[in-house]
């Protein structure tokens, strides 16, 4: 394997918007909120941004193609920007433009920046469209509620789960979550839930309730990234910096949809890149070297097995991790910190970045309520697409030589 990018790069500053129901807002009034945030953590002036990557999946909804959106609302000083989409991914695809044009040189500092503006668009989903003529033959019906609850089904299956039981382990999820995002004034949705109101609410997809789900938001997130020594110069000690230790994409290449080898009960390309990532940070042993994470939680299933696939439930004993408390706040590895896709809501674009925000707002102690007890190594997942075919990104993040 390629000797990775683990240490070379730090994270100097990053801004997250307040996500939700933005009508006051559009696009580009969004990226200037996390950005001017972003910019001010990091101390340093736009001038001074070499490169900048911008990424947002539903373009047509919002800001159009090309880059110019975000050159334009921010003002940047005719440097290169590139705008970039790998559906759920986009945010961490933004991130890892940025951190590779560090780590190899071209950029001194570098900027990423995510956004998605759903709200205006009248649906209470995603917008549909096309994703190709072979994908729109292939899979014309399909609903990612539909899609997801499929996952619950092979899951249980496979691992002899009884139905009550495993709609019990995703029903906590789900109030994990929003106890978290009810001490996150950047959420969407703010309020504790109990476990007979997600038990007792209408169904979607079976076994997949209203509060399995997560809802559509407005949103946008920024990072400005930099080596350790430039960051030593901006007056930033070794100690207290947040740097990059892995960041690793795996992308499906047709087997899981056309080939029975493949049993519907997890996501292959999250386990290959789980592996590669804990090679290239180092990490032997992920339960208990990972002091917390952010995983793609679209469905509360989606967040149960995704546990398996980064190796730190075993496999088949996630909804058993969950029901006794393991990714709680105050458990051993607490799990969707500041209240995940649950409570955020899922701007496409913004929400690997966003998730980035917090895994470097507890590394450095600014959580405020949320706050973890001396967390060293962070790391966030997504996944877009659906189970049989997707994209799975992993960005591993922690201090300086953790």
């Amino acid at each position: 394997m390629p000797s990775g990018i683990r240490d070379k790069v730090a994270i100097l500053g990053m801004g997250c918007s307040k996500f939700g129901e933005r009508w006051d807002c559009d696009a580009e009034d969004l990226m200037l909120e996390a950005y001017e945030e972003a910019l001010k953590d990091a101390g340093i002036e736009t001038s001074q941004i070499d490169a900048a990557w911008f990424s947002t999946a539903i373009e047509e909804v919002h800001v159009g193609k090309s880059a110019l959106p975000l050159a334009t609302a921010l003002r940047l000083p005719y440097i290169p920007v590139t705008r970039v989409e790998n559906m759920c991914a986009s945010g961490t695809e933004a991130f890892r433009g940025a951190v590779y044009a560090v780590a190899s040189g071209a950029a001194d500092i570098a900027l990423a920046v995510g956004v998605e503006k759903l709200k205006d668009t009248g649906y209470g989903g995603l917008p549909q469209r096309g994703r190709g003529p072979l994908n729109d033959m292939m899979n014309p019906n399909a609903s990612a509620p539909g899609n997801f609850a499929q996952l619950a089904t092979a899951y249980r299956q496979k691992h002899g789960v009884k139905a009550e039981d495993l709609k019990r382990a995703i029903g906590q999820v789900s109030v994990k979550s929003h106890a978290n995002g009810a001490k996150n004034p950047k959420a969407h949705l703010q309020k504790e839930v109990s476990m007979d109101t997600v038990l007792n609410a209408p169904m979607i997809a079976e076994p997949l309730g209203l509060f399995d789900c997560c809802g559509v938001s407005d949103g946008s997130a920024a990072a400005i990234v930099t080596t350790p020594e430039i960051a030593e110069k901006l007056g930033r000690k070794r100690a207290e910096m947040v740097t990059v230790k892995a960041l690793q994409l795996a992308v499906s290449n047709g087997l899981e949809a056309q080939h029975s080898s493949w049993d519907g009960s997890y996501f292959m390309t999250t386990r290959q890149a789980a592996k590669r990532a804990y090679q290239e940070a180092g990490i032997k042993d992920p339960r208990e070297e990972v002091s917390m994470f952010e995983c793609h939680d679209c469905f509360s299933i989606t967040e149960l097995v995704t546990t398996e696939d980064l190796y730190i439930s075993k496999e088949g004993e996630a909804w058993k991790d969950f029901l006794d408390g393991f990714y709680d706040a105050d458990g051993k590895v607490p799990a969707q910190i500041d209240g995940g896709l649950k409570c955020f809501g899922h701007p496409i674009g913004a929400s690997g970045l966003r998730m980035l925000y917090e895994m470097y707002s507890q590394l450095l102690g600014r959580a405020d309520k949320r706050q973890l007890k001396d967390p060293k190594i962070g790391m966030t997942h997504n996944l877009g697409g659906a189970p049989h075919q997707n994209v799975s990104s992993i960005a591993i993040v922690g201090l300086h030589g953790a």
